[in-house]
């Protein structure tokens, strides 16, 4: 269809943009002349006031490349019992779009199932590897995998600590308390709304600002049980282990439930797939995404927080709803943040008179962990002069000011990579944390 028709129809829809025939009609042009971004716009309308274009909706945004957008639906409208095997065809091709092959064969499997006589050769060229080269395949891995004892589970935790322990992170705290201390506390309103309990929340920033002690004290805060997950605990040379260890840590947290997991500097374990070269790195990812909020996963009761230094580094699929959903910026604690830090870490010491706000305002740029290293030179240096002097004397503010030099902030390093990324790779927004707290316009 030409142009000049096309122009014609969107004159008249803008004369009348509620009309749902001439809505279609321009729509249908617009896909006739492959104009995929004013098709999409022109769907949106349609969807909005009948939701039988929903997966008309979905396939556009599956040609637009809005992957993560069209997976959510998708998996929507699978979840809600749908027959309809486009649905099925256009999710699979979106999981594959996304290089999460293994939840693709997964959905494969369940199509085949669901419609045994359905042949569609797009799929099958994907999906049916010959015979022999498959089970060659799967030889090797249970080959590699049974001479592999069964990796131990991450023995459960129950952390004494809570958010009274924990200085500043106002905002971190409310996020982490409407994903599962609220929906605990108040069940049945939760239920009453379909909110459920759990999800997935990513902290990034400087290292040192509290990241780890914030999820020891979301498990401390319900009381709930408290998986930390380090890089080696999933990681194995072994082909297939890797996998294996990951959904054993999953399962095991579904069967104890309230339970946070921690994954502490989850980019090792979630890096972006197009920088890796081999398949083993990009099968532990699948395996992830597939635990996290795969048709199969039932992670109600379960919080699951990852921290990372470099989340430039992640890959795009965790960062999707349903996933890490809430991406949480921690910075270094403010004044008044710093000022509950020291005080709690002064707690139950000897000290005198000590001025915690003069402290904490020539502790500028201080992380968490700087702090700490402050309070424990301090100490140290004046259990040296007690020893010496054999006078015993409480620790003051002069104390900590004479010292505070010798620390130089952590922070500054890691801003000098992050600013690189908030200004020129910030598209989507993502770091505008960043920018706020550099005063960058």
């Amino acid at each position: 269809m030409n142009n000049e028709k096309i122009q014609q129809l969107k004159s008249a829809v803008d004369l009348s943009p509620d009309n749902p025939v001439l809505l279609q009609m321009y729509f249908e042009a617009l896909k006739e002349a492959d104009h995929w971004d004013e098709a999409e716009s022109v769907c949106k309308k349609l969807y909005d006031n009948d939701k039988s274009y929903q997966l008309e909706y979905a396939g556009i945004l599956y040609k637009n490349n809005k992957v993560s957008q069209g997976i959510l639906m998708l998996e929507h409208i699978i979840e809600g019992g749908t027959k309809d095997v486009k649905a099925y065809k256009l999710l699979i091709l979106l999981y594959n779009k996304e290089e999460n092959v293994s939840a693709a064969n997964r959905l494969y499997r369940v199509l085949k199932e669901l419609a045994p006589d359905y042949e569609d050769d797009e799929l099958d060229e994907l999906f049916n590897q010959p015979e022999d080269e498959e089970r060659e395949e799967e030889d090797k891995v249970r080959l590699m995998v049974e001479d592999k004892p069964a990796a131990p589970i991450i023995p459960l935790e129950k952390p004494n600590v809570s958010f009274k322990d924990v200085g500043g992170m106002k905002s971190v705290k409310e996020d982490i308390a409407m994903k599962i201390i609220n929906p605990i506390k108040h069940a049945d309103l939760f239920k009453q709304y379909g909110k459920k309990i759990g999800g997935g929340i990513l902290l990034y920033g400087p290292p040192g600002c509290g990241k780890t002690h914030i999820a020891r004290a979301t498990a401390g805060e319900i009381d709930s049980a408290f998986i930390s997950v380090g890089i080696n605990d999933v990681l194995d040379m072994y082909l297939g282990q890797s996998e294996r260890q990951l959904h054993d840590i999953f399962e095991y947290a579904r069967k104890n439930t309230p339970c946070v997991i921690f994954f502490d500097e989850v980019d090792a374990l979630g890096a972006n797939r197009t920088d890796m070269k081999n398949s083993a790195g990009k099968n532990v990812i699948n395996q992830f995404l597939q635990e996290m909020d795969g048709l199969q996963a039932e992670n109600d009761g379960i919080l699951i927080l990852g921290a990372t230094n470099a989340p430039w580094h992640i890959d795009s699929a965790f960062k999707r709803p349903g996933r890490f959903d809430r991406i949480i910026f921690i910075p270094p604690p403010d004044v008044e943040a710093r000022k509950e830090i020291i005080d709690i870490q002064l707690k139950d010491k000897p000290a005198m008179d000590i001025d915690i706000q003069k402290i904490a305002k020539n502790a500028k740029d201080y992380t968490g962990a700087d702090i700490k290293a402050l309070v424990d030179l301090t100490i140290e240096e004046k259990l040296k002069t007690i020893i010496e002097t054999g006078k015993e004397t409480p620790i003051k503010t002069k104390d900590f000011l004479s010292h505070i030099k010798r620390i130089k902030p952590s922070s500054k390093v890691w801003f000098e990579t992050a600013k690189n990324y908030a200004v020129y790779s910030n598209q989507s927004g993502q770091y505008d944390d960043i920018l706020n707290y550099l005063n960058i316009k």
